[in-house]
Formats: C-alpha cells, structure tokens, sequence
C-alpha cells in the first residue's frame, strides 16, 4: 500500500472513531498514544493525520491542552471525500479537475477582493520559492500557500473550505509536479504572471495565466 493511500485510510479511521464515539464541538480526542494504540498506527502517522484533520478545520490544538473537535458536521464530507479519493485512476481525475473548477471561480471573486498585504504575500512565495529551488529544495509548501492565499482571499468561507478539502490531501501531487525536470522555475514563472494579473485586477488575463498553470502542473 502507498504512503499516501495509508496516510488517507489513518484520517478516514480516525473519522470513523469520532463519530463512533459521537465527539462533538468542544470535546477533547484521546492522546496521541492512545490514538496510536486504539488505531494500530505509529504515533507519527497519528500525528500526521491529525494535521489532515485539522487543515480541514476539523479539530484544533491547543498548546498544552491537546486537541479539541471545532467542527460537528464536517468530516461526515470529509468520510465521503476521502472514500471516493480511494475509489480509482478516474477519481482522481474527477478531484482534479473538480479543485481547477473552484480555484478557478475563487481567482475571479479574489481578483476583485485582495488586499494589498495578500498580494504582498503572493510575491512573498515567489521570492521563498526561487530560494529554495536555488538551494536545491523543492518549494511545495511555498507553492501550496500561494495558492491557499489567492483562494482565501476571495473572501467566501465555504469556497475556500472546499478547496483545502480536495487539496489537503493531495500535497504529494504538488510535490511529484515539482519533480519534473525543468519544473520549478516554470511553475514560478508562472506564478509571477499569475500576481502581475491580480495586481491590475485583470480577471481574464488572471484566469488565462492560472488556466495554463494548472494544466502545466497536472494535478
């Protein structure tokens, strides 16, 4: 089994177990060590999905008090995600071109609502992207907040909740696009024209330039 497909079945048994035990907002999940014990799984793994968990604002940790349910409904979705992630090559597919369609449609409402400290940030990324590929390190988390910032900004709670859902999951897909040969500085590149867009609030010159980075990126 991959690392992946094990990592996704740890966060859909640990969905599972709260609503086994029918933990709602506010109540306080078992340890890492009892996770770890309960599930089978080393505590790393626990550990790891409970980031999962908690990128889709799931639970919460709170510093020396442990890790808390925040939301009661989401991870019926998030069972139903990840069951359907599992499926095969096609559903793949689908999740893929399902995150183009909401990152496109939040890049339209962003275009008009992004502040100018967001789209400092963006330029941010770049510049900590083109250092890292110089030091010989892929920037996949510099690539995954570039696009999580232009999401957030578009100012719709729900929008940006369904795409860090469909993509939380599927940062190993950022990392393989990053992988290819020549891959890095393109997709930076491309990043740049996709700024320079925002900047002017040219919406289709920003769609086009995103459009094309997706497709470069193939996921």
């Amino acid at each position: 089994m991959s690392a992946d497909k094990r990592y996704i079945e740890i966060i859909r048994a640990l969905s599972e177990m709260i609503q086994h035990d029918g933990l709602v907002s506010g109540d306080r999940l078992p340890s890492e060590r009892e996770l770890s014990d309960r599930l089978a799984v080393g505590r790393s793994s626990i550990r790891e999905a409970l980031r999962g968990l908690e990128l889709l604002d799931i639970i919460e940790t709170r510093r020396g008090e442990g890790t808390y349910m925040k939301a009661t409904s989401s991870y019926r979705f998030v069972d139903l995600l990840l069951s359907f992630i599992l499926k095969d090559e096609q559903a793949k597919q689908d999740l893929s071109e399902t995150r183009r369609i909401v990152e496109l449609e939040a890049l339209k409402l962003a275009c008009i609502r992004i502040t100018d400290n967001e789209i400092k940030r963006l330029e941010q990324f770049i510049t900590r992207s083109k250092k890292e590929w110089k030091n010989g390190d892929y920037p996949v988390e510099e690539d995954y907040q570039f696009h999580e910032t232009i999401v957030k900004a578009c100012g719709n709670v729900l929008l940006y909740n369904i795409w860090k859902s469909l993509v939380a999951f599927n940062k190993e897909a950022i990392k393989q696009s990053l992988e290819r040969s020549g891959r890095p500085p393109v997709s930076i590149k491309e990043h740049e024209l996709i700024v320079e867009a925002i900047k002017t609030r040219s919406v289709e010159q920003a769609l086009e330039a995103m459009r094309q980075h997706l497709k470069n990126s193939r996921f």
